[in-house]
């Protein structure tokens, strides 16, 4: 078992704009040589550096899973149905009772309610079930030699050298998930560093045993991203015939008070009053269920940069929180990925930024999209069909 003391922020040493900088790819051993070098830069000492990358492999399974991430593909009405299942909210429910002072506690001092950490919980590892089998040092360095996302992973071997030197991780045998992260809510080492808390008061933190500690970590670095205590973060709604669909995208943002004036409408309970700023989204088009989401919605980004899955995720926590089952609609069919990998070529040979092609509706994709269905005439609601695709 690995255990975790309480660490302190070492924000020098973890996201140092340096390393950010620094190149990926060559051969792993020259790469792990340039590594070795910048960590003793950095200030770490000649042989705690030699021990630590003493023995890194690269693994290629690492490479494979990061581009066999196709559930990310699929539309919100089956994603959110895969994830979500009867077993799933009975475990969040049975979670909760069994768990109660602690979520009650990372409400109080966090202000993130139960549901959110449940939902995170849950999809992370299947509430501390299924943690992942990968060595976390050649995780990391292997991602970090890869040049797909070298500036979020060659940070995190850092960090991960500062856990060993403060006896907090043990480099060949510390397991997690293939992208690096550890424990139960699946922490990168820079976020252990940063906002983890010793849930249940015994001196040290353990995010792999503890379910205490794993709760009040995630409730802190959700507070420290930007969470705002007793503020909703999604409620479903009803748009009304004619709505201006260019409105809705997290582009836009309104009072809920004029949203209502437009005749936004929830489907259950009532919306919060005032000023407080929303969006309005459409995960799978007008014909789809509707969501006004609001500004902790858009921090949940910070755990998680999939818009699929962090709505996916927003919405779980609302049932668990007592919502209905949206209301599914009708949505028109989408694009396989395929599909959306020659929508997101044409739309780049237009002039729209959509980020990497990659058969993934992301956000950039989602926006270009709408804008150039209402160029077309058609709904502008951020949806692809097989019909936008042929007309462009």
């Amino acid at each position: 078992m690995q255990v975790f003391r309480a660490l302190a922020a070492v924000a020098s040493l973890v996201v140092a704009t340096g390393a950010q900088a620094q190149s990926c790819g060559g051969t792993f051993g020259a790469f792990v040589d340039g590594l070795r070098s910048e960590a003793v830069q950095r200030g770490f000492d000649r042989g705690t550096v030699d021990q630590f990358f003493r023995g890194v492999q690269f693994n290629q399974a690492v490479i494979n899973a990061d581009r066999r991430q196709g559930i990310f593909q699929r539309p919100f009405l089956d994603f959110s149905r895969a994830l979500i299942s009867q077993g799933r909210m009975n475990a969040g429910r049975a979670n909760y009772d069994r768990h109660r002072a602690v979520f009650d506690r990372a409400q109080s001092q966090f202000g993130v309610p139960p549901g959110i950490l449940l939902a995170f919980w849950a999809f992370e590892t299947d509430f501390g079930s299924n943690q992942g089998d990968f060595n976390t040092v050649d995780a990391l360095v292997t991602l970090a030699h890869d040049c797909r996302r070298p500036e979020l992973f060659r940070p995190q071997v850092f960090a991960a050298l500062e856990m060993y030197r403060r006896g907090d991780l043990d480099p060949r045998s510390q397991r997690g998930a293939w992208a690096g992260e550890i424990g139960m809510v699946q922490k990168l080492p820079s976020d252990i560093i940063n906002y983890a808390v010793d849930g249940d008061g015994d001196g040290r933190i353990d995010l792999q045993r503890s379910v205490p500690d794993s709760i009040m970590s995630a409730a802190s670095m959700l507070r420290a991203k930007g969470w705002r205590s007793g503020e909703p973060w999604m409620h479903e709604v009803a748009i009304p015939q004619g709505f201006d669909l260019r409105q809705s995208g997290l582009r836009t943002q309104r009072p809920v008070s004029q949203w209502a004036q437009m005749g936004v409408r929830p489907t259950h309970g009532t919306l919060p009053s005032g000023n407080l700023q929303a969006s309005i989204i459409l995960p799978q088009g007008h014909r789809g269920p509707a969501f006004m989401v609001f500004h902790n919605y858009r921090v949940l980004f910070e755990w998680n940069q999939s818009f699929i899955y962090v709505t996916t995720a927003a919405y779980f926590a609302t049932r668990l929180q007592g919502a209905p089952v949206y209301q599914a609609g009708n949505p028109e069919t989408g694009l396989n990925q395929d599909q959306m990998r020659a929508l997101q070529q044409r739309l780049s040979q237009r002039g729209f930024n959509v980020g990497a092609v990659d058969g993934i509706l992301g956000a950039n994709t989602r926006a270009a999209v709408q804008d150039v269905q209402g160029q077309l005439g058609l709904p502008a609601d951020g949806w692809p069909t097989p019909q936008l695709l042929r007309m462009l």
